[in-house]
């Protein structure tokens, strides 16, 4: 027997079924818009390009930021993409979660069609924001890598395309 706490519960979870496949949406188109960005940043970079090295870019522009004012830049440049990594399997989560009521219901019901069509959105749905994550957290890390070796560059008084080389030297001498 359902009561109306429990019924109410059931028709809120299922409102947010919508907003969360929308914002799944959004972090996946979002995963490889910086995958782009990321790639054609990685290109710049490896042709030793200046607007490859952003931070390199603004303390140019800017001579008078702090090491610390360009490492809370660097920050703010990475907290969208930083967040969309943990975010988007809990929207995954719940995600699959909410069709599986539906589905179970169906399913009770004898209405195998529903069981399938609740399904098929519950597993899609965590699919694409698995995928935005993991597109999401390898460009977070790698540019995280970036902006890390650009501030020790910049604090060295490199500049952009010295300082890739500087880091290569430094990281063969490191492995041999």
């Amino acid at each position: 027997m359902n009561t109306p706490l429990e019924m109410a519960m059931y028709d809120i979870s299922q409102f947010f079924l919508y907003p969360v496949l929308l914002a799944i949406s959004a972090l996946f188109v979002h995963a490889f818009y910086a995958l782009g960005a990321f790639a054609w940043q990685a290109l710049q970079r490896a042709r030793g390009q200046a607007n490859g090295y952003e931070l390199h870019a603004v303390h140019a522009s800017q001579p008078g930021m702090t090491l610390l004012e360009l490492e809370t830049l660097a920050v703010k440049r990475l907290e969208f993409a930083r967040i969309a990594t943990r975010v988007a399997p809990m929207l995954g989560l719940v995600a699959t979660m909410i069709p599986m009521g539906p589905a179970l219901k169906a399913l009770a019901d004898g209405q195998l069609q529903d069981v399938s069509r609740s399904l098929m959105i519950a597993f899609s749905a965590v699919i694409l924001a698995l995928l935005a994550a993991a597109i999401s957290f390898t460009v977070v890390n790698v540019r995280k890598r970036w902006y890390s070796a650009d501030l020790a560059a910049i604090e060295e008084g490199l500049t952009a395309p010295v300082a890739a080389a500087h880091q290569d030297a430094a990281l063969a001498e490191a492995t041999a």
